[in-house]
């Protein structure tokens, strides 16, 4: 079975930055992600896509966050980061990466990211 797990929330003042990041790890086969990516979802809100990137590098960000963060990954150790700059206090939240193959999509646990004004 796939799990993501990640780190790097935490709470910073407005304009400062976090780096979160994602390892998946599966028991058994190998997995191939297609598509790993950040959600997130603040209080009383929907959960919403922050930013994807595909295996081969073709990142999507919404436009709130365009400009200040930056999503990467590592094919290879299947790993997922989004560094974030100038953070802005509606960017609060809880995290989760994501991650799909093919036929399944995986979700992280989540990790809170709080930006105080």
């Amino acid at each position: 079975q796939v799990q993501l797990v990640e780190s790097g929330g935490g709470l910073v003042q407005a304009g400062g930055f976090l780096r979160l990041s994602c390892v998946a790890s599966a028991s058994g086969s190998r997995f191939w992600f297609n598509t790993m990516g950040w959600y997130r979802q603040a209080p009383g809100k929907q959960r919403e896509l922050v930013a994807s990137i595909t295996r081969g590098a073709i990142t999507t960000y919404a436009d709130s966050v365009k400009g200040r963060f930056t999503i990467s990954r590592d094919n290879a150790k299947n790993t997922v980061s989004l560094q974030m700059n100038s953070l802005k206090p509606e960017d609060t939240g809880v995290y989760y990466c994501n991650a799909a193959t093919w036929t399944d999509t995986y979700w992280g646990q989540g990790t809170q990211v709080t930006v105080s004004s």
